[in-house]
């Protein structure tokens, strides 16, 4: 019962955590994921707080706070996929790719299309053109309307051509 009890505070937390963040209020954001963690860690607060690190360019510690959501639960797609996200913002395109595979596999993952655009994002940078068309069109077959895999492939299929 008590469980259960600090588990709904956390996600009481948590929600307004995300409430801020999408607002723009980021410092207010990461307060809240942090407060949420020490009542009870979840997968889910330790990836979104890692996404507020991001939205302020702190990339290391993003990762880390990835790496503990995958500790709490490895079952969780969004965390691979956002270190792979992360490395290939700090230009480590061949370290991001095991991270994106990885996320690709996830048994429970939010946004199953994600990981397939970034691995096309990596593998573009690695001038392997027709490995990242093809990751784009994964991307885009899981989600049809899911335009930055939409605009990645547009824009690559210019260059090519």
């Amino acid at each position: 019962m008590k469980d259960e009890l600090t588990h709904a505070q956390a996600m009481i937390l948590f929600e307004q955590a995300y409430r801020h963040q999408v607002r723009g209020e980021i410092s207010d954001a990461i307060e809240l994921y942090r407060r949420s963690i020490a009542i009870h860690p979840t997968a889910e607060a330790y990836t979104f707080l890692g996404w507020s690190y991001s939205m302020m360019n702190r990339l290391d510690e993003a990762i880390d706070m990835c790496e503990k959501a995958i500790a709490v639960d490895p079952s969780f797609g969004n965390p691979y996929n956002d270190i792979g996200a992360y490395l290939i913002e700090k230009g480590n395109y061949r370290e991001a790719i095991p991270w994106l595979e990885e996320a690709t596999a996830a048994v429970r993952y939010n946004s199953p299309q994600m990981p397939y655009m970034n691995l096309g994002r990596a593998y573009e940078k690695l001038h392997r053109f027709q490995t990242a068309l093809d990751y784009y069109n994964q991307s885009l077959e899981i989600d049809p309307l899911f335009m930055p895999a939409y605009w990645a492939k547009t824009a690559l299929l210019g260059r090519m051509n």
